[in-house]
């Protein structure tokens, strides 16, 4: 491009002044949440998400993400209307700044299906001005921004840096927990050069306090993996020992809590029937993936990978094992799972392992139901199916109740007094003494 201007102090006035305007491709559990903060700071913010119920729900002034409540989707996109949102690429088209919060799940193949943000490039593309920052926040492999992102756009002439600016900062949010939340989570940040870091900074500054700068874009993807590598290679471990620990015949948590009195060198993990959500069953595998290509493999994540997607059928063995106790089979029994979300006090069932329970007890020709008060209904296969009420009457007629997910919302004391036998992966009754109960 001939006659280059400098666009850095051009931008940076404007979200200083807090007048950018804030594109956020994807309005999930991690662009929502964003929006809102943004927008609470005083920021217009110009939301895409490609799916029309959630834009009709959030017109309606209703959430559906766990971390952002009703007040504030009324407040900011029903009253002040600083948050407007579309299905349609074409709102971007005023847009300063845009980050991409999009999915990125694995393929059938367990590679990694970045399509969602190849969709998101191709459109921005269409709608790119001069001068323009693209923040990069789903989790994805390191390489990723530079090349999907920085390398597309040059192609059209514009030069990074100069023309615009990319940076890449992983989310890190932790849906129900009530103690970190977007605002006061550490936000890792890195970017393609000095003035993409310096514009990116300032834009998340407006409203967090702790942002931790890394030197390259490839620094700031890879610290995101190596989070949740950590985490499911512990679980990995802590599950593996479980097993063990139940051919010994010895109580794991009692040996966790045993080992957490130590005040140095040791961190808790639990088991648990495999694990879920968007991040730890795929992070080591966008990590893996891309080490192949430099020929290394990643033994610790294919090892802790396969011993947490076989918890499932771990627990369902030993769910057999409570029922033969009761001279009873898998076949014809009536199991009732209580908790379908991946976690506790979450509306979020991707990659659950109380899913691929429900699924292998139905392969088993059990009768199984489930009860969840965060997830009403869910679909398997072309079959909607709903969650039970939870009462005194229906919990006796159950032959096992299992316990998949920790919720706090679930009279478990009754449940204790009404059930026949409960099996307890989450360790909701730790300390009660039951002739009734069989932990993990």
């Amino acid at each position: 491009m001939k006659n280059r201007r400098d666009y850095l102090p051009v931008l940076l006035k404007k979200i200083r002044q807090k007048k950018a305007k804030i594109g956020i491709i994807g309005l999930g559990y991690v662009g929502l949440p964003l929006a809102v903060e943004f927008a609470r700071v005083g920021f217009r913010i110009l939301g895409v998400d490609i799916s029309e119920e959630k834009i009709k729900k959030l017109r309606r002034g209703k959430t559906y993400v766990t971390d952002v409540n009703n007040t504030d989707i009324k407040e900011f996109v029903i009253r002040k209307k600083n948050i407007s949102i579309s299905s349609s690429y074409r709102i971007l088209k005023k847009a300063d700044i845009i980050c991409i919060t999009v999915p990125t799940p694995l393929k059938k193949t367990k590679d990694p299906d970045i399509s969602f943000i190849v969709a998101a490039v191709t459109e921005i593309k269409k709608i790119l001005h001069p001068g323009m920052l693209i923040v990069l926040e789903s989790t994805t492999y390191p390489g990723t921004t530079r090349e999907l992102i920085a390398a597309e756009i040059a192609q059209l002439g514009y030069v990074v840096g100069k023309d615009f600016f990319v940076a890449y900062s992983p989310e890190r949010v932790d849906p129900g927990n009530p103690d970190f939340r977007t605002k006061n989570i550490t936000k890792v940040l890195g970017a393609m050069t000095e003035k993409g870091k310096e514009l990116s900074y300032e834009l998340y500054a407006t409203f967090l306090t702790h942002i931790h700068l890394v030197d390259t874009v490839e620094e700031a993807e890879m610290s995101k993996l190596l989070e949740n590598t950590f985490r499911a290679v512990n679980i990995g471990l802590v599950n593996e020992m479980s097993i063990m620990c139940d051919r010994m015949g010895i109580n794991i948590w009692n040996v966790i809590d045993a080992a957490s009195t130590k005040p140095f060198g040791f961190m808790p993990f639990y088991p648990g029937p495999g694990i879920g959500g968007h991040c730890i069953p795929l992070d080591p595998l966008y990590l893996s993936y891309r080490a192949k290509m430099y020929n290394f493999y990643n033994r610790f994540i294919e090892l802790a990978t396969d011993i947490n997607g076989n918890m499932p059928r771990f627990i369902l063995s030993k769910l057999s094992s409570v029922l033969n106790k009761e001279k009873k089979s898998l076949h014809g029994s009536k199991i009732l799972l209580l908790g379908l979300a991946y976690k506790a006090n979450v509306n979020d069932i991707r990659e659950s392992p109380s899913l691929e329970m429900f699924r292998l007890l139905l392969d088993e020709r059990a009768k199984v139901d489930y009860f969840d008060p965060f997830i009403p209904e869910f679909v398997e296969g072309k079959k909607r199916v709903k969650s039970i009420a939870l009462k005194p009457e229906g919990v006796k007629k159950y032959d096992c109740i299992v316990i998949t997910t920790a919720h706090d919302d679930v009279d478990y004391e009754m449940v204790l007094k009404n059930a026949r036998a409960i099996f307890d992966t989450r360790n909701v009754y730790k300390g009660i003494k039951s002739d009734k109960i069989t932990t993990l």
